[in-house]
């Protein structure tokens, strides 16, 4: 199937500065994703940034960028953006992939991006929690699913909550007890991403602080496909940037 994936990319950072030109391996982050990303079978990839020394790295490296507003209060909202300039069929399917992901499996690109199919929106991925510390940590997004495999609910909070065992013990996970671990890739419908922007913030999404609850809370579904385990981290601080540099010099 034909898609597009947007890479929103950002200089600022508060934890990790000029984190998508950060070396790897002789080239810059936002450069790798690119490459990742061209892997994954997509017609198009675009870098969407609001800063000048992005673009001229992407076209340094064969990559194509787009210039967007500075004053985005998301990535969904950058990547909008870029796909009305590019004039993308209202069809035509938009994959969201973050530029700290210079690791990310290509696959799960186009996988993501075939669950946009039979009048469902938005597409993402998750995997499943196998650590008992995870599943307890308000840092992991979980999801829980209907029977069609679209999320019912994304949390912070442990969900779905194993009633008896836990009240038991939350030293392991119970035998059968299977939650899922939220992965930040998303697909769209180009009509849908370009109707995101004009829906109205959820309370749920303030209280989570999920954006994705803003979708559930207007009534469109997401599809979710689930990958086996979990895919390799992203880069979020110094430590993560090293990890990856040391990926790239073996």
């Amino acid at each position: 199937m034909r898609f597009t994936v947007i890479i929103p990319a950002r200089l600022a950072s508060t934890r990790l500065p000029n984190k998508p030109l950060a070396d790897l391996g002789g080239k810059p982050m936002i450069v790798r994703v690119a490459e990742r990303a061209r892997e994954s079978g997509a017609s198009r990839i675009v870098v969407a940034t609001d800063h000048a020394d992005i673009a001229a790295a992407c076209a340094a490296h064969g990559i194509e960028a787009c210039m967007t507003r500075a004053d985005h209060p998301s990535g969904t909202d950058r990547i909008a953006e870029v796909a009305q300039v590019l004039g993308l069929a209202a069809d035509e399917v938009v994959v969201n992939l973050q530029g700290d992901e210079p690791l990310i499996d290509p696959a799960l690109l186009a996988a993501c991006a075939a669950c946009i199919r039979n009048g469902v929106p938005m597409a993402t991925v998750a995997h499943p929690i196998t650590d008992v510390a995870e599943v307890f940590n308000p840092n992991v997004v979980k999801v829980v699913l209907d029977k069609a495999g679209r999320a019912l609910y994304f949390s912070r909070a442990t969900i779905p909550w194993s009633r008896d065992a836990f009240a038991l013990s939350k030293e392991s996970l119970p035998a059968g007890y299977a939650p899922l671990r939220h992965v930040g890739l998303y697909a769209y419908s180009n009509a849908f991403l370009q109707a995101y922007p004009a829906l109205e913030a959820s309370p749920l999404e303030t209280i989570e602080a999920l954006e994705q609850l803003r979708v559930l809370w207007h009534g469109y579904p997401i599809a979710v496909h689930i990958t086996g385990s979990a895919p390799p981290a992203g880069v979020d601080t110094p430590d993560d940037l090293e990890r990856v540099r040391r990926h790239y010099a073996a």
